[in-house]
């Protein structure tokens, strides 16, 4: 019996341990690159003066979001920064948490245009942007558009589908994918 426990945790340690397999990296990688791709197209049609700061900007960064909130907000996703000179990726997690008054589920899209380098790897390196929010989102689509850059960084959140009426106060952190960034 003990053997058998040895064994089974070896064989646990191993699989936790293994290498990704590339060709599932490779598709994930593609699904993110496929998801930031149609929200750029959608976040253009939607506001011209998205797509003029985007065009002066640095580097770009599109995130798939899901959040939940009943008291407490909660949330994950993932998503791709861009350098658009080189088309350099890196793959990166979000997450959130916070308390709020309200309840619903949101699916939607948020896209960071960098205007600078700093900005650019400030966000790579750190990744934390805190929020304090009220909204309401109903229905199928829906755009908060901002025209300027602020500290280096412009944010449009594209709402997908969801249903949400909140006020809350909710860290989001953005982290590096270290698996999907691991062969990039």
């Amino acid at each position: 019996m003990k053997r058998l426990l040895i064994s089974m945790f070896v064989l646990c340690l191993t699989a936790c341990a293994s290498t990704p397999d590339p060709q599932a990296i490779a598709a994930k990688r593609a699904e993110i690159d496929a998801m930031a791709k149609e929200t750029l197209q959608a976040l253009f049609e939607e506001s011209s003066e998205a797509k003029h700061l985007y065009e002066q900007s640095y580097a770009y960064g599109v995130f798939s979001n899901l959040k939940a909130s009943l008291f407490l907000t909660v949330g994950g996703g993932q998503g791709v920064i861009v350098k658009k000179a080189s088309g350099q990726r890196t793959y990166m997690k979000m997450g959130m948490g916070g308390i709020n008054i309200g309840l619903g589920v949101q699916k939607y899209q948020v896209v960071f245009l960098f205007e600078t380098k700093t900005a650019y790897a400030d966000f790579v390196k750190y990744g934390w942007q805190a929020d304090v929010s009220a909204n309401a989102v109903a229905g199928v689509e829906g755009a908060n558009v901002g025209t300027t850059f602020r500290h280096g960084l412009a944010i449009f959140q594209l709402t997908d589908v969801g249903l949400m009426l909140q006020a809350d106060i909710s860290g989001t952190k953005y982290w590096e994918n270290k698996k999907l960034n691991s062969t990039n």
